[in-house]
């Protein structure tokens, strides 16, 4: 008898120590991921990713998630996990994909990877953090190109850190600096405040403000005494745009910038974009008109910016950036007339033909931009030594198609903006009008 319960006794501990295990077992497949033939089931229904002619970006291989570009676009499509997306299109449209509905991207191949390949060597080159460059089809808002570099693999996702990760053309924002008188001087001349040949008297520096509140503005590029409107582009004075702007309403530019859409999301469906910043009328005085007027005291990302220059290129319409086919698009809203626009075309034209045309331009075709090289603020200051290299332009600038915007990020080599984001502009445009075929004019 005694024999028969230690027997029985054994066997409980037994049955009691494979429950015990079973349990552990159950509660860390909850833990670290489902059992691998609900995995398998999941990536198989998984819809693919594409572009407008068929490249296949991301997509389901037996009981794996494969991305046969590997790096391009990287940070665009993001990564899966064992059973849903974790970052970019990936996560944003999870539940589509997991539905086994595929994604068509506006994406152009070509432009894509021509934009990382670029944009890689000149980081590279000027031993910078890391850059972006955002293509954009004028007429339609087509984002054709979105590159990040460092270039983010999601085939090999785990062993790259977060930060490569992020898709900064999207998320990151910085001071646009000098893009931004373009933008303003359009808007002046809509206003009739300023004509591309109104002459100010523009010594290097210049008091902006009251004497209580005020502060010295200063000029980088040495120029004559007196330049016209079309000059202060042409030399990016920023006395100039202190004259400029001196009796334009602070509600009025206020309204003009939200216009450009910056201070506020970019109206792209889904995915994941940074709104910026713009500060609050309220806030506005003397010196924070003149500084937002070249681009300091407000932030954007490199997507808005594109799109800001875009309405410039488009007729001064707005057109909101679009990233998947099929998703209902804003309506489009006039900034500025197509006239206003027009004569800024050609301000920004002159701005590389006669000002940087080895830097920016390309000989036998029309290329028209605006450079900005912006401190940036380190620990509540603006620094001596960290600067973002930026630069916002469209082609051809008298019919244009394609507009681009570019930023590199704290380049220790050789970091103005028309020694870095100019040139990445200008051998950008080149790949594309490569692609084109498009001759050159005489």
């Amino acid at each position: 008898m005694e024999i028969k319960i230690r027997v029985r006794s054994r066997v409980m501990q037994f049955i009691a120590l494979l429950a015990f295990c079973t349990l552990v077992w159950a509660y860390a497949q909850l833990e670290w991921g489902l059992p691998q033939g609900v995995r398998r089931a999941v990536i198989q229904v998984r819809g693919s990713i594409v572009t407008e002619d068929g490249s296949v970006l991301a997509r389901s291989m037996k009981d794996r998630r494969v991305y046969p570009g590997g790096s391009l676009a990287g940070q665009v499509i993001g990564m899966m996990g064992d059973t849903n997306g974790l970052e970019g299109l990936e996560a944003a449209y999870d539940s589509r994909l997991s539905a086994g509905e595929n994604l068509t991207l506006t994406l152009d191949p070509g432009i894509q990877a021509a934009a990382e390949g670029v944009l890689k060597a000149a980081v590279l080159e000027h031993q910078a953090q890391y850059g972006t460059v955002v293509v954009l089809d004028t007429k339609t808002g087509k984002i054709l190109a979105a590159a990040n570099y460092p270039a983010f693999d999601p085939n090999t996702w785990k062993a790259q850190s977060a930060q490569v990760w992020r898709n900064r053309a999207f998320l990151d924002n910085f001071e646009p600096g000098s893009t931004i008188k373009g933008l303003v001087v359009a808007a002046a001349i809509q206003e009739g405040l300023t004509t591309p040949e109104s002459v100010y008297s523009t010594p290097m520096s210049r008091w902006v403000g009251t004497r209580r509140v005020g502060t010295t503005i200063h000029d980088a590029v040495a120029h004559p005494a007196t330049l016209t409107t079309k000059q202060i582009l042409r030399y990016s004075s920023n006395v100039g745009m202190s004259h400029v702007v001196e009796h334009f309403p602070n509600q009025l530019l206020h309204d003009y910038l939200g216009q450009y859409g910056f201070g506020q999301s970019v109206p792209l469906p889904v995915a994941r974009s940074a709104s910026g910043s713009l500060q609050l009328v309220r806030n506005w005085d003397d010196v924070v008109r003149t500084t937002n007027a070249f681009g300091q005291g407000m932030s954007a990302t490199t997507l808005q910016l594109a799109a800001a220059y875009n309405t410039l290129a488009n007729g001064g319409v707005y057109m909101a950036p679009r990233l998947v086919m099929g998703e209902a698009q804003p309506p489009a809203r006039e900034v500025i007339s197509a006239q206003t626009a027009r004569t800024t075309r050609e301000l920004l034209h002159a701005v590389i033909s006669e000002g940087i045309p080895k830097a920016a331009g390309i000989k036998g075709y029309a290329l028209a931009g605006k450079t900005g090289t912006a401190q940036v603020v380190v620990d509540g200051r603006y620094s001596s030594t960290m600067y973002d290299s930026v630069f916002a332009g469209f082609f051809p600038s008298d019919q244009p198609r394609v507009t681009l915007a570019v930023m590199v990020h704290g380049a220790r080599e050789r970091y103005h903006g028309s020694m870095l984001a100019a040139p990445i502009y200008r051998d950008v445009a080149a790949a594309i009008l490569s692609k084109w075929a498009e001759p050159p004019t005489r």
